[in-house]
């Protein structure tokens, strides 16, 4: 049985402009990801510095995949970080 696992993927703002030009596409890609079951959550930050993305993949490389086809990302519109997360959730 294959273990998903989470990542947190930071999206700093490299062009406002950019970002602004692309986000219908950016917001199309995180609908299809939260459809398809590979995107958990995602937000901007309020003081427009960028967003985070959580995505669901077996390994970093699935991510980093997927990472690459967001539009933000693909037109230099947005850096990106990732980090390999633990979701903790209350009972």
């Amino acid at each position: 049985m294959v273990k998903l696992k989470y990542f947190a993927v930071f999206l700093p703002v490299i062009s406002v402009e950019r970002s602004q030009q692309y986000r219908p596409l950016h917001l199309e890609f995180l609908e299809k990801g939260r459809n398809e079951g590979w995107i958990f959550a995602n937000g901007r930050f309020v003081d427009g510095s960028g967003g985070l993305v959580i995505y669901i993949a077996e390994s970093m490389d699935d991510v980093l995949a997927k990472v690459k086809q967001d539009p933000f990302v693909a037109m230099e519109a947005r850096g990106y970080e990732i980090h390999e997360w633990e979701l903790v959730m209350r009972a």
